[in-house]
């Protein structure tokens, strides 16, 4: 009955998400992810409000060929030229404007007049037509706007060549059925409608972001933006694996597709809160550790017997495996590399062999080595990114009756070693103050969490440390079955971010100086 456009914005609108900072590299390495769940489009970045946006904009550009990569760009012409440039050669790309509709926006935030938003958005569209077939306008906060308005301007914009429009819930206000309406109104009062291609932006700020953009589907929208994890500014964006998996498990409901190979939603999951150090939600849709585990004895016993009495859909229809082979020290390189396979990973063999060396160290700590400690040591790998300093060794001295003192060996690029000692309040803190001590910078702590990647007593522990330095935050990682030893390399790892940082700078408001340039 028809197809849904998935577009896919984890590497913009994901990467604003407050303690998210995604190098070049590892936005490609999503971006390859994406384009091998076959996403429609995958929004690379805004090349206008950093270096390293504007690089990974070039590199997505020059990298994927299968979706079509989208550059967001303000409504003027100088981040249009910027786009274009970052774009390149390949041919199958998107010129995504947007502009704000709403009469709160225009007062507070733009100082425009109606009429003047009006002519920045149809020239806006009209510049970039010269230079790309394939240009998308959003109406920023479309859901507080006049109806009637942000028909006119919708239909000024396709009138300009817009060949995609969009209706954004830029702040999650939204209902669903509010929402579905306004696509239907947009849908009977724009004229050329069904020329273009209807889209939807739902943030998630009441909690209804995916409830917005399948209501959205349901009357007539034919694309719908979301980000893996639901990632995104405050509460988030609508989730892919959400929008997706509910159009396909609903089939007989929505009567519509995507192109997805859903076996692809797990690896990308896991890919994505690796990378951007946020956590999936144990009971997070889809995604979730317990989105497929069932606890009550009544039900185990009838998933047991028939699984869809109690799972609505099958964990394999988004990538994980049931057949779960447990490796141990005494498993060879070959039997190693086929588990990678079976997990549908495809590396390249010098990987395999660094990681085989990984998994032949962690299985000489650990009895059992499990699936999941694979994936993390495969995530960890795809993570690491130059090493400025290098932790060598720790040690913690720490009891009730005794002042918790650590002390650390690191090795500088130059391989100068560098060792320092410090008291804390706790293990934890005398680790990072000895770290801070021996490379000579002070940071600000803004988050810290620890995980098991198994269970048992001798699991694989993931750290996830959070660093402010000049307003900017850097997100670390490490694993270890020793837990201070992760959240030492944890540490380390988001100190190398910030040291390797081509940095950033935030964008001022939009004015109407800005957009005549």
């Amino acid at each position: 009955m028809g197809k849904i456009k998935i577009f896919d914005t984890t590497l913009r609108d994901g990467a604003q998400t407050s303690g998210v900072c995604f190098e070049t590299h590892e936005k490609v390495e999503i971006a390859e992810a994406l384009a091998k769940m076959k996403v429609d489009i995958i929004e690379a970045g805004f090349p206008v409000a950093s270096k390293s946006d504007y690089h990974a904009v070039e590199k997505i550009s020059q990298t994927i060929s299968t979706s079509i990569v989208s550059a967001l760009v303000r409504a003027n012409q100088k981040d249009i030229d910027i786009a274009k440039q970052a774009l390149g050669k390949n041919e199958n790309v998107r010129i995504h404007t947007f502009l704000a509709t709403s009469d709160i926006q225009l007062a507070h935030k733009l100082n425009m007049s109606r009429a003047q938003v009006m002519a920045h958005a149809q020239e806006a569209v009209r510049y970039a037509k010269q230079f790309i077939d394939d240009v998308e306008f959003t109406a920023e906060d479309a859901s507080r706007s006049d109806w009637d308005f942000l028909c006119q301007v919708f239909n000024g914009v396709i009138a300009a060549g817009a060949t995609t429009i969009n209706i954004a819930d830029t702040v999650g206000y939204a209902t669903p059925d509010e929402f579905g309406h306004l696509v239907k109104y947009v849908k009977e009062h724009v004229h050329d409608i069904d020329k273009v291609t209807i889209g939807v932006h739902c943030h998630n700020d009441l909690g209804m972001a995916t409830a917005n953009s399948l209501a959205g589907v349901i009357y007539g929208a034919t694309q719908v933006e979301c980000t893996i994890n639901g990632l995104g500014e405050r509460a988030g964006n609508a989730s892919l694996e959400e929008i997706v998996m509910a159009l396909a498990t609903r089939y007989e409901y929505y009567k519509k597709s995507t192109n997805i190979d859903t076996r692809q939603i797990y690896r990308a999951s896991r890919l994505v809160s690796t990378l951007s150090g946020i956590m999936v939600s144990p009971n997070k849709a889809i995604v979730g550790d317990n989105a497929f585990i069932h606890v009550a004895g009544g039900h185990q016993h009838s998933v047991s017997n028939h699984a869809p009495t109690f799972e609505i859909m099958r964990p394999e229809s988004i990538g994980i495996s049931r057949n779960t082979m447990v490796l141990n020290k005494l498993s060879g390189r070959q039997m190693f590399e086929e588990r990678v396979a079976h997990l549908g990973y495809e590396l390249s063999a010098d990987v395999v062999n660094q990681l085989y060396v990984q998994f032949r160290e962690l299985a000489k700590r650990k009895k059992l080595v499990y699936d999941r400690d694979i994936e993390a040591l495969i995530n960890s790998k795809k993570q690491q990114i130059q090493e400025h300093y290098r932790l060598l060794s720790h040690s913690i001295l720490s009891g009730s009756a005794t002042i918790a003192t650590g002390s650390v060996r690191l090795e500088n690029m130059n391989g100068d070693v560098l060792e320092e000692a410090s008291c804390g309040d706790g293990p934890v803190d005398a680790l990072f103050k000895a770290i801070k001590k021996a490379i000579g910078r002070e940071f600000s702590l803004k988050d810290y969490q620890l995980k098991a990647v198994t269970s048992g007593q001798d699991a694989l522990g993931e750290a996830t440390v959070w660093l402010e330095e000049a307003g900017i935050v850097y997100s670390g990682r490490g694993l270890s079955t020793d837990v201070l030893e992760a959240t030492a390399k944890a540490y380390v790892n988001a100190i190398n971010k910030q040291v390797g940082s081509n940095g950033s700078f935030k964008l001022p408001l939009l004015n109407e100086a800005e957009q005549m340039n």
